[in-house]
């Protein structure tokens, strides 16, 4: 099944403008039904501006109210111009219209959660470590134009998504610390001078 070019954005619009239960605005955004619930109680995509799927021609009003008066019903993507075509092994597929958008995507997650590696990122948004290096690094070619926008905004990876590889990331910190300190204590004890007591200490 299809799903709108903003799901997230659409469904921020739906939870806002209709009576649509959060299965049925899940189900056709692609969402988790926790992500919708996070939009209604205002968790999930705060001061993200709604996107009316009306106007994009991908729903109808009159599809809206069918499915608003009995929520057994399920939407129907209107606007289904490229198949959707499950995802294998691989690099994340994005598609052409959405490209333009990761090095903003990067800029976010650079900026607000530091604790992401570069393989994170790029498995998280289908990119190039050079790509998040020349960012981080603010030596990318197009950094002057590069203005940091949420991932999950702009559809290039799902709240459940980020959410998960933040908290793989917050696990993998401590151990990684932990290291670096057991690293520098047994340099400290390498450098340390040996203590042999002085000449006392031997026996000629």
């Amino acid at each position: 099944m299809s799903h709108p070019l903003m799901p997230m954005a659409t469904a921020v619009w739906l939870v806002d403008n209709t009576s649509l239960s959060f299965k049925q605005i899940a189900l056709f955004t692609g969402l988790h039904l926790l992500e919708v619930q996070g939009i209604a109680d205002g968790t999930v995509a705060v001061n993200m501006v709604g996107r009316d799927p009306t106007l994009s021609g991908e729903l109808t009003w009159d599809e809206i109210k069918r499915c608003q008066e009995d929520h057994g019903t399920t939407l129907v993507l209107l606007q289904d111009e490229v198949p959707a075509k499950k995802r294998t092994t691989g690099p994340r597929y994005t598609p052409v219209s959405k490209r333009q958008d990761k090095p903003d995507a990067i800029a976010w997650l650079v900026r607000n959660h530091p604790e992401l590696s570069d393989a994170q990122i790029g498995k998280l948004i289908g990119t190039t470590k050079p790509t998040i290096s020349a960012i981080r690094s603010r030596t990318h070619w197009n950094i002057q134009n590069i203005k940091p926008q949420d991932p999950v905004g702009i559809g290039l990876c799902t709240q459940i998504e980020l959410d998960a590889m933040v908290q793989k990331a917050a696990k993998r910190k401590p151990a990684v610390e932990n290291e670096e300190e057991g690293a520098v204590e047994d340099t400290a004890a390498e450098a340390k001078p040996f203590d042999d007591g002085g000449p006392e200490s031997f026996d000629i």
